[in-house]
């Protein structure tokens, strides 16, 4: 399967640095919007989601300025299966993270707030969607477009896990486990599809479960009050340490298992 590439106009020679000075500027601004609000739940959830739809709107009418194209990869025809599919593998996967952690160390759950868990989930609504249309929208997609979709995950999962050494409790190895099980999954669910919508459904869903329901460290930044409190000890090797899960050996076996199976789906371009 091969994909067009030659630009047509002076405008679309310079189209990868304004796609990705574009959907940055969105993604910081989706960040500053949540820190803004972070103390009003209600407020929080309203603005993330507010930030999230803006954010597509932005991207579509950047992506078909800039490219002239159509924005495939945000039709609406699918829109809600792949986001309620990505959302059933991403809440899946974690659950079953967290249960095979539950099982092996030492946890110690607790209740939490209501409200804080739907203040969380406008936060991971705008990051989820924001953070896709970066990492899978401009940088995979063009990646994959000049050489091929095989190297084109290696390097967008690597970059995406890189970023997250900007989080306060970050460590190589959680970054790394990132790049692998975050990156490596989400860049191959865009790559099964040809859309954003499962990877922006399965993000959203296993951060929020993280954060919002079980209220561990996500990726480094410091944890939040969910529907729980979840309190994890034993090896970092098996609980994630202060980066979270997501850095825990079971988080790596478990995201294996939907990234081999979509892989196996997918269509892969080659150069």
């Amino acid at each position: 399967m091969t994909i067009p590439t030659e630009p047509k106009t002076q405008l679309q020679r310079f189209r990868v640095p304004i796609l990705l000075i574009g959907t940055a500027v969105l993604l910081i601004a989706a960040r500053a919007l949540d820190m803004l609000v972070s103390g009003v739940p209600v407020l929080r959830l309203l603005v993330g989601i507010g930030a999230a739809a803006g954010a597509i709107v932005a991207y579509r009418w950047l992506s078909q300025r800039v490219e002239d194209r159509e924005v495939t990869e945000l039709a609406a025809t699918g829109r809600w299966s792949g986001l309620g599919r990505g959302v059933l593998i991403g809440a899946g996967t974690f659950l079953a993270t967290m249960l095979l952690v539950s099982l092996f160390t030492d946890a110690d759950f607790t209740s939490g707030s209501v409200w804080a868990c739907l203040g969380v989930a406008g936060s991971m609504a705008s990051v989820a969607v924001t953070e896709e249309l970066l990492f899978r929208g401009v940088v995979h997609r063009v990646l994959e477009q000049r050489i091929g979709s095989i190297i084109a995950i290696a390097i967008s999962s690597l970059l995406f896990g890189l970023t997250h050494l900007l989080n306060g409790n970050a460590t190589l190895w959680g970054t790394l486990a990132i790049a692998v099980e975050g990156g490596a999954l989400l860049a191959i669910a865009y790559t099964a599809t040809r859309s954003l919508w499962l990877p922006m459904g399965l993000h959203f869903a296993w951060n929020f479960t993280e954060s919002g329901v079980f209220g561990t460290a996500v990726s480094g930044a410091e944890s939040e009050s969910g529907l729980l409190r979840t309190v994890l000890s034993g090896p970092d090797v098996l609980t994630g340490g202060a980066f979270g899960p997501e850095a825990s050996l079971f988080a790596l076996l478990c995201c294996l298992v939907p990234a081999v199976w979509l892989l196996r789906r997918a269509k892969l371009v080659t150069r």
